[in-house]
């Protein structure tokens, strides 16, 4: 899933092979010898490409389809970006772009909304989470990958893109045409829902999520509250850092998470917070995602707060942010993440404390957060 998020960290390291990894040098022999085949027989391709392709060639293109391939054929988190939409992805980073106002994941064959992002005119035009996006500009989305859908969307402010949208419990096709404009996210929404117990919503792990969190906090401090609903529901993750910032609030003393890395010692983040302050109750869904169970993983692991709602998403990898020469970067998995016990739960998700289903009008999840503080 990314979905838009995605859990980064953001440093490559660069690992000499270990002792264990040589052991057979025959074996090495041959691996070395398929790897030049396979690179020679790319070239060889390519070069016909050249020779016998009839029409005007886009070398770049080309080339630019080729890493592609390259990257998405790992797994659906790593990608290469052009240009244009690596300085795309680093201002979502940082908490804006250009859009709708919209994250995305990528569902089988097609591309679904998650969830849409207050203020902005993907939800003033009537787009739902659950959406399911068959077509971009008259452009059928299936087997679309997650970057290339979402580069469609995106684009120049003033804009227009038309999406056609498939909905549950609807027969026909809805077509949607929105104004893209700039879309700036707070990824921190805070309120004291009830006397004495505060709620915040948490969006996404962008770079001010850390100084975002530490507001609403320092807000609830004032008004001595001290019982939190934290709600990740949705929450397709972000940055690896941001994630461990924000744990340090609420995880007492000791591990957060742990970064195995190829052929590395195992890296682990860890809290100073010898007295946290709060009484928290954190609600997931199956949306959850990477920096989120990254949180989730060290409340429950550590007891630091109750877990309510559904098992999350399970992606329990980390992709690392590689700049290139040209402008252009590599997005990659680079490691696996391990909850403070040393739990692997990537395929798997993070099973809550006390599952709870919401139905329609209804949400149950909150409801018995409230019960459990009051």
């Amino acid at each position: 899933m990314t979905k838009k998020l995605l859990s980064l960290l953001l440093a490559l390291t660069l690992l000499l092979p270990t002792a264990s990894f040589a052991q057979d040098s025959a074996l090495g022999e041959i691996r070395s010898h398929d790897t030049d085949a396979d690179m020679e027989l790319m070239i060889e391709v390519y070069n016909y490409i050249q020779e016998a392709y009839p029409l005007e060639l886009d070398n770049k293109a080309v080339i630019e389809g080729g890493l592609k391939g390259m990257l998405q054929a790992i797994d659906p988190y790593s990608d290469y970006y052009t240009p244009e939409e690596a300085s795309q992805l680093y201002m979502e980073l940082m908490g804006y772009f250009t859009g709708i106002g919209i994250y995305i994941e990528k569902n089988e064959t097609y591309i679904t909304i998650v969830e849409t992002i207050e203020g902005a005119n993907a939800k003033g035009a009537g787009l739902l989470a659950g959406d399911v996006i068959i077509s971009i500009d008259g452009i059928d989305t299936r087997d679309m990958s997650l970057s290339e859908a979402s580069g469609m969307i995106k684009g120049v402010k003033g804009t227009t893109v038309k999406l056609g949208i498939k909905r549950s419990g609807v027969e026909e096709i809805l077509y949607f045409e929105i104004v893209r404009d700039e879309v700036i996210i707070n990824p921190v929404s805070y309120s004291e829902i009830e006397e004495g117990i505060g709620y915040i919503k948490l969006s996404e792990f962008s770079q001010k999520a850390a100084l975002e969190m530490r507001r609403a906090l320092g807000s609830f401090n004032q008004s001595e509250t001290r019982k939190i609903i934290l709600d990740l529901r949705n929450n397709p993750g972000g940055l690896l850092d941001q994630a461990v910032k924000i744990a340090k609030e609420f995880v007492p003393e000791g591990p957060i998470v742990h970064i195995r890395e190829r052929n590395s010692s195992l890296l682990t983040y860890s809290s100073y917070n010898q007295v946290p302050n709060y009484e928290l109750v954190v609600l997931v869904n199956e949306n959850s995602a990477s920096a989120s169970e990254i949180l989730a993983g060290a409340i429950k692991d550590r007891n630091a707060g109750t877990l309510i709602g559904k098992k999350t998403y399970g992606k329990g990898i980390v992709q690392s942010i590689i700049p290139l020469d040209n402008g252009s970067l590599i997005k990659m998995t680079t490691a696996e993440y391990l909850t403070p016990k040393y739990r692997s739960i990537h395929g798997i998700g993070i099973e809550p404390d006390i599952v709870v289903d919401n139905v329609d009008g209804q949400d149950l999840q909150i409801e018995k957060a409230l019960e459990i503080l009051k």
